[in-house]
């Protein structure tokens, strides 16, 4: 997996958390969550929607391979007393779970940040933690990029993130985004929801 670059946490408080708001709030009516829900955010950042949904009386855990920001989330869970609510430092490629454990599993803006083989076994991890029929919340780019301001952005902010993130972005791009990683790793997009060039996906985890 990509690692970020040190000034991640900063951007993820100031920049991309501000801008993920309006999805995060689309994402628990878009799937269905509901109270005692078990919910999982991989690559968690700092919290935001692990934090939200645990307010909603959801039991919900974020994992991110960064300490500093899961130390960042856990100061946030703390300040709220939000004891339903746990993060804890773990590689979305070998996710710490039991098969079958949670209702929900989330990941935001990380798919594109990976190689290609790893964005498969991401989303193979997602399905087994996931309970058969339980749902699967993807928000990316939407692809191809709409002609918009915020795309132009977009691929000015993956340029600067670095070599790697960049390479893995554009590969992203290339490869077809969401649609075609959901058809490869046979699932169907059930919902869906839009801002500006990130899309929110919503899919059943249907276990053969």
């Amino acid at each position: 997996m990509a690692t970020n670059p040190w000034w991640a946490p900063w951007a993820l408080n100031r920049i991309i958390e501000p801008l993920m708001r309006s999805l995060k709030i689309q994402t628990p009516a878009l799937a269905g969550m509901k109270a005692g829900d078990r919910a999982l955010d991989i690559c968690c950042g700092t919290g935001a929607l692990v934090l939200h949904l645990a307010k909603m009386n959801l039991v919900t855990c974020g994992v991110d391979m960064d300490p500093r920001v899961i130390k960042a989330a856990e100061n946030k869970r703390v300040k709220l007393g939000l004891e339903n609510a746990s993060f804890q430092v773990a590689n979305a490629l070998y996710l710490p779970f039991e098969d079958n454990f949670f209702d929900y599993a989330s990941i935001s803006m990380t798919i594109h940040e990976n190689p290609r083989a790893d964005r498969d076994i991401i989303i193979s991890e997602m399905k087994r933690v996931v309970k058969n029929e339980g749902m699967l919340v993807f928000i990316d780019y939407k692809v191809p990029l709409p002609k918009i301001p915020s795309s132009y952005t977009s691929r000015i902010v993956e340029l600067i993130a670095g070599k790697e993130h960049n390479e893995c972005f554009k590969d992203y791009l290339q490869q077809g985004g969401l649609d075609e990683l959901l058809r490869k790793n046979n699932l169907r997009a059930e919902k869906a929801g839009e801002l500006g060039p990130m899309t929110i996906t919503i899919t059943p985890n249907k276990k053969v």
